[in-house]
């Protein structure tokens, strides 16, 4: 995988997004298709390609992931109501850009994550 993706574009400032939060070590933006009434990508500036990556000095930055998901929901309104995290983890789960990002969606409410199978 090539290092520069996308969101180190972004982070670079080399590409625009609409930015929600920033610190030193962790952006939130827009997607460019959102999913939902409310969605942001969470991600940690430090590329890291996908969770099989992660490493343990990578771990308070990871927590931190969740942090700003709940500060970002709270300013957003979804904090009471509900609101989904996920990480999609390599092709077959769905991952496009591959610099670990979460996603943060609500605003409405959402379908399961898979359809329900009927029992046999």
């Amino acid at each position: 995988m090539a290092e520069g993706s996308v969101f180190t574009k972004i982070i670079n400032r080399e590409l625009p997004a609409t930015i929600a939060y920033e610190d030193e070590e962790v952006i939130a933006f827009l997607p460019l298709r959102k999913q939902a009434p409310v969605h942001f990508l969470i991600v940690p500036k430090k590329e890291i390609h996908t969770i099989n990556d992660v490493e343990e000095e990578d771990a308070l930055v990871l927590g931190k992931l969740f942090l700003v998901a709940k500060k970002l929901a709270k300013e957003n309104g979804i904090f009471e109501t509900g609101y989904r995290l996920a990480m999609n983890i390599n092709e077959d789960a769905g991952q496009s850009v591959f610099h670990l990002h979460m996603h943060l969606l609500g605003g409405e409410k959402l379908a399961p994550m898979l359809p329900r199978k009927e029992k046999e």
